[in-house]
């Protein structure tokens, strides 16, 4: 399935990741290049009318890093975020001072979502 985005955030995306946050370079420095287990990351994807933190299309993941601007908008990241699973992508998100003071445990939490969604063969009947 293609996921739409609209073609007017790409300027906004490439100013985004200009302005990036320490926590989003760290996060970045970890993911980019298929670093992490030779996955492609995106960072500042536009998807649908949203810009997503980061988005891997092989396992369909949004990984969203909330900070200070997240603050009373608790009801706008629900909706937001229930519009993106509803394109069948699954949403993990972190707060911004956990990403600053502890990557490593981002990506074991990251890496232990991507364990719990193998299934197990189905047996030959």
């Amino acid at each position: 399935m293609r996921i739409y985005y609209n073609p007017k955030l790409k300027l906004r995306a490439r100013e985004l990741r200009k302005q990036s946050t320490l926590s989003e370079i760290l996060l970045w420095n970890n993911l980019k290049g298929k670093r992490f287990y030779g996955l492609q990351f995106m960072r500042q994807k536009p998807i649908g009318e949203y810009i997503v933190d980061f988005y891997c299309n092989k396992l369909k993941l949004v990984i969203e890093i909330d900070g200070i601007t997240h603050l009373d908008r608790e009801r706008y990241d629900f909706e937001r975020q229930s519009k993106l699973e509803s394109l069948g992508l699954k949403v993990l998100r972190f707060l911004d001072e956990y990403v600053r003071t502890n990557v490593t445990g981002v990506l074991y939490a990251i890496e232990g979502w991507m364990q719990k969604q193998k299934q197990p063969p189905h047996p030959l009947y």
